[in-house]
């Protein structure tokens, strides 16, 4: 051990000095600087001095060497020295080093103070992790707590499941441990209390306590604390024990009234009856306060009680001066159909009433009844999660069509002049004036001689390539709560004439009536959504698409075709996946012509001699879906 001290000692010296060297170098170098702009500097020094302060021998050289100085006040120290031949700058630097000085430059001026090392930065201690979490959706509590304090426990499950928690004062700075995985909220809190000698209970208003426990005597062995209650309808004895404000009790077919009396006395209680206490019980609690003790000893009796003050007030259920009324708000859900939810048996003796302006129930009946239904209440009352649906839809369609042909003829007239188009399409219309024009120019090479047409024959040609891309993107984005459809629906309307020709007949003379009517028609997207959260956050989503669109018309003025496309799906992905869903395509080819006979079937010259027309398209639908979970 001295071995270490004497290493560590070592090696913090070393370091000390090691630092101070690296600041004398800086300092110096910081000199030699100056005194290439401050030839003072450089200049000797012949001063003998004898008990003259350091602030009076500091500006005598800064006056003889023609140097900006400047002294702190609070330097006092007196020097006895001679100094020889020296330049300024070496004095100055053996100055700093003998009497522990610093040297703060400003442009040429020098300020000399005291040195102060520099304080070591305090890092911070990290917090420690409590280990705690909480699924809002089932109610289940998990920790991990290891020689933690129950003050930043409790904070930290308060904080997570947003249940309130309190302590005694005692209990300020106790240490706990304790390991639960996925329990719910009371069972967890009534075993972390069990690990670390504690006990907790819960209040009406739903508030969590810890208090110290309290040991529990054995009544055996207290005899003279003690008193036993009989009853001559039982061979068996029970004991009440009253210990710091709390009772113990064994009963087995003991009287009601009996107990109620014993427990008032030992507690000094005082109490009203309203009727007579009839009938037995078998009872037995250990460490409860007076006011639990009438609880557990009426619960399933027609009995119950009621506190003004310090007086209790006991009796049956449906006495009028023992009934109470309340307001039970909830927080997280609406009040519209909880009704509907409450066990019958939790309605039997309480007259309930909706408050929708407060968004609660208004209750009336006896205490521990509303009781029994505030804490049921309470377990529905959680937040329902809220489903945020991003969706991605991707609609693409592609097409292609080649239209080629000659025809020709004869007419009953001459045909017109000549027309038409090269570019983009080639839609040509050649009378015979320019066909015998063609024909000319032929048969001016050697010996071809193809003739002449008629005055009224005509050639027309067509050759034409159409190709098309469409690409529909769009990112609608809905919420919904849990368990609630969400409904997206985006779509087109287009309008077409309606005529109706309405034959009158009138002695004889018939005469038609026309009217005319626009009709619409609808096409559109639609999606429609129903998620639900599962504890683990995995959400199951029943999914239906449905798309529609219109096709070409027949006429100008009759309705376009429709296309519908349709499909349900169930999928299950976890929180903040996306999911992709596709198989809504398309494909058709179509390939026709018309032609002479035998020779349309010839693969070339059935492009010279006859119209053909080949179509391709493609269309494509993919739907992109990702779920994100809420919790507000």
């Amino acid at each position: 051990m001295k071995i270490k001290i004497i290493i560590l000692s070592f090696f913090l010296s070393f370091c000390f000095v090691a630092k101070s060297q690296d600041r004398f170098a800086i300092l110096e170098q910081k000199l030699i600087d100056l005194g290439k702009t401050n030839p003072g500097l450089n200049e000797k020094v012949d001063l003998s001095i004898n008990g003259a302060t350091i602030q009076e021998f500091i500006r005598a050289i800064g006056v003889n060497n023609n140097l900006n100085v400047n002294v702190d006040p609070t330097i006092d120290a007196k020097i006895v020295n001679n100094f020889s031949k020296v330049t300024a700058q070496d004095v100055f630097l053996f100055l700093c080093k003998s009497y522990n000085l610093d040297i703060n430059f400003v442009g040429p001026i020098m300020s000399f103070v005291k040195y102060i090392p520099p304080v070591a930065p305090i890092k911070a201690i990290a917090a420690k992790k409590i280990n705690v979490t909480y699924e809002q959706t089932a109610g289940l509590l998990s920790f991990d707590l290891q020689n933690d304090t129950l003050s930043s426990a409790t904070k930290e499950i308060t904080k997570q499941s947003g249940k309130n928690i309190i302590f005694s004062p005692d209990l300020a700075g106790k240490i706990v441990n304790g390991y639960v995985q996925s329990s719910p909220m009371n069972s967890a809190l009534e075993k972390l209390a069990f690990a670390n000698d504690m006990k907790v209970s819960v209040t009406p208003d739903n508030f969590y306590i810890f208090e110290k426990k309290v040991p529990v005597i054995d009544p055996k062995n207290q005899a003279n604390s003690n008193f036993g209650l009989t009853n001559s309808n039982s061979k068996n004895s029970t004991g009440l024990t009253v210990k710091d404000g709390f009772i113990s009790i064994d009963a087995q077919n003991i009287a009601i009234s009996d107990l109620v009396n014993s427990a008032s006395k030992e507690l000094n209680k005082e109490y009203f009856l309203f009727n007579e206490l009839k009938g037995n019980t078998s009872l037995k609690i250990v460490d409860a306060t007076y006011d639990d003790f009438l609880r557990l000893l009426f619960n399933g009796t027609d009995f119950t009680f009621k506190k003004e003050g310090e007086i209790y007030l006991l009796g049956d259920r449906n006495l009028e001066g023992l009934r109470q009324s309340k307001l039970i708000t909830l927080k997280n859900r609406t009040i519209d159909k909880v009704l509907e939810f409450i066990p019958a048996d939790l309605k039997k003796g309480v007259d309930i009433k909706t408050f929708a302006d407060m968004n609660g129930l208004i209750v009336s009946g006896s205490q521990p009844r509303i009781n029994e239904l505030e804490a049921f209440l309470r377990q529905i009352d959680l937040v329902v999660p809220l489903v945020h649906i991003e969706v991605i839809i991707a609609d693409v369609r592609k097409s292609n069509t080649i239209s080629t042909g000659i025809s020709a003829g004869i007419g009953t007239k001459p045909a017109a002049a000549t027309n038409g188009g090269l570019v983009p399409q080639i839609d040509l219309s050649l009378n015979a004036t320019a066909i015998n024009n063609l024909i000319s120019g032929i048969n001016g090479f050697g010996v071809v001689n193809l003739g002449s047409v008629t005055p009224n024959f005509y050639l027309t040609l067509k050759a034409l390539e159409e190709q098309g891309a469409l690409k529909i993107r769009s990112t609608p984005q809905i919420a919904t709560l849990n368990g609630h459809e969400a409904k997206l629906k985006v779509g087109s309307t287009v309008y077409y004439l309606e005529v109706q020709n309405n034959l009158i007949n009138n002695v004889g003379n018939t005469t038609v009536s026309q009217s005319q009517q626009y009709k619409s028609l609808d096409a559109d997207l639609s999606i429609t959504i129903n998620p639900q959260v599962s504890g683990d956050e995995q959400i199951t989503m029943s999914i239906g698409v449905t798309q529609s669109s219109f096709t070409e018309r027949i006429k100008e003025t009759a309705p376009p075709g429709k296309l519908n496309r349709d499909f349900q799906s169930l999928v299950r992905v976890k929180n903040g996946e996306m999911i992709m869903l596709g198989g809504l395509e398309e494909n058709s080819t179509s390939n026709s012509g018309t032609g002479l006979p035998l020779i349309s079937r010839v693969p070339v010259l059935k492009w010279i001699f006859g119209n053909r027309i080949r179509s391709k398209s493609e269309n494509k639908l993919t739907i992109f879906i990702k779920p994100t979970i809420i919790y507000s």
